[in-house]
Formats: C-alpha cells, structure tokens, sequence
C-alpha cells in the first residue's frame, strides 16, 4: 500500500506554482522551506466534489435496485464491485497454509486523497462498464453513469 502524504493546494501562475492559501504557505514554513529550495512534487488536479457524488449515489443506486446489493451501504457497493471487476485494485501474493501462494486483491481508497481526478474517472468509467456488462447487460456503461447522475435516494 502507498505511504499517503501531506497534500497541499498550489495555483499555476505564468511559469510558477505559487501556495493556494494559507494553510499552505504555513505547511512550507513548518517544513522549513525557503525560497529557492529546490523540491520534489507529485501534481494532480484535486477532484471535483460532483463527480465524487456520483460514485456514493452509484453505489446507492445499486444497493436500491439490485438483489445482488440489497442493504448494502453504497460505499459496500463499491468496494464489492472493485473487488468484483478488479477496478482499482492492489494485488498481491500471500503464503496461505496448504494452499501455497494466493494472490489477494484489495479495493484502494477513492478518498480525495488517496486519488486523482484522472484516475477516479477511469475507475468510475470502468466500474459504470462492469455494472452494464454484469448486472444491466441492456443498459450501456454511459447510461449506468447517467442513471446514476439523476438517482435520488428513497427518504
């Protein structure tokens, strides 16, 4: 599993990242960094909070409509569907007593921090493709994404 760690928020000006607030601006400054220093960065693009939704109400969706997911919680749903599909997944090998080597595969977090924007669409494009080929054969992925998008959870 990945080492998860600190984000902080920039904004691109004209050849520069300059510190997005001040949560950030004081990050650099407990961290020590001075104008100057030279840093290793990974950059993604945070995720829209919309498109976040869209993964819980999926999930929801299923859970509502689908016998496979009756009473899950949407966020069961998704993990299950992960794993189902291999969407999103770590795999790894693992010694199990009389059985020898297994490979277990484990859902990775769709936390805002544990993914970006780019990626999560992929998973959420691939798992609207594995819910229409598995479960609605007569729905497309696009229309799985779209039903997904207007479903409103029953009160």
């Amino acid at each position: 599993m990945k080492a998860k760690r600190e984000r902080t928020l920039w904004r691109v000006g004209k050849g520069v990242l300059q510190p997005f607030d001040a949560a950030t601006t004081e990050a650099l400054r407990a961290k020590g960094y001075k104008v100057g220093d030279v840093l290793h960065a990974d950059l993604a693009k945070p995720r829209s909070p919309g498109f976040h939704r869209l993964a819980h109400q999926l999930g929801g969706m299923l859970a509502e409509n689908l016998d496979t997911f009756d009473g899950m919680p949407a966020h069961a749903v998704l993990k299950r569907l992960q794993w189902e599909g291999n969407i999103g997944c770590e795999e790894f090998g693992a010694q199990a007593p009389g059985l020898g080597l297994v490979m277990v595969r484990i859902p990775r977090s769709l936390s805002f921090q544990s993914m970006d924007d780019g990626e999560f669409r992929e998973v959420m494009t691939a798992l609207c493709r594995y819910v229409s080929k598995t479960y609605w054969p007569t729905c497309t992925p696009e229309q799985v994404e779209a039903m997904a998008s207007v479903w409103v959870e029953a009160a």
